[in-house]
């Protein structure tokens, strides 16, 4: 009596089929984050507007640096879900990162206007980086803390909040 099969065994293909002896061991020698882009890339190419397998992608491809593609998948996420503040948001780094400025900004600004609230974070990603010297990004900030300082103190000073960026 053989016992369960093992992923050690040649041949197991977890979206079903054997694959030859070469392909597993390259699948051997390949890093994790190469991994699951290889198998979120066959799901999609089944089910391309799986949401949940979407998002994964995205961040994956931004991670590896591969931004053109996340641009692609961030752009997909937002015709299927225009109102997601998180969804928009991610568009925005994807276009920051992708020398878009201007187009990030508006879509930063999207995010904001849908409910996006990590303030914190958004002061700090790194993906953002490239905006921070921008005019453009300087008044949207400004304005988003004017905004969180009337918020907060109920009137509209705003620069009570003592939020930096």
């Amino acid at each position: 009596m053989s016992g369960p099969p093992s992923d050690q065994e040649a041949g197991f293909d977890p979206l079903g089929g054997e694959l030859p002896g070469d392909k597993v061991a390259a699948l051997g020698e390949q890093s994790q984050l190469d991994f699951d882009l290889a198998f979120y890339d066959a799901v999609l190419r089944r089910s391309p507007n799986c949401l949940d397998v979407l998002r994964c992608q995205g961040e994956l491809l931004t991670r590896k640096g591969l931004h053109e593609r996340a641009l692609v998948i961030d752009r997909r996420l937002v015709l299927l879900l225009p109102e997601e503040p998180v969804v928009r948001y991610n568009l925005a780094c994807s276009l920051a990162l992708n020398g878009e400025p201007g187009e990030a900004i508006d879509e930063l600004r999207n995010a904001l206007e849908l409910g996006y609230e990590d303030l914190d974070f958004l002061q700090t990603d790194a993906d953002l980086d490239s905006l921070r010297d921008d005019p453009r990004y300087q008044a949207l900030m400004r304005e988003l803390l004017s905004s969180v300082g009337s918020d907060l103190t109920g009137d509209d000073r705003g620069e009570e909040a003592g939020a930096s960026f």
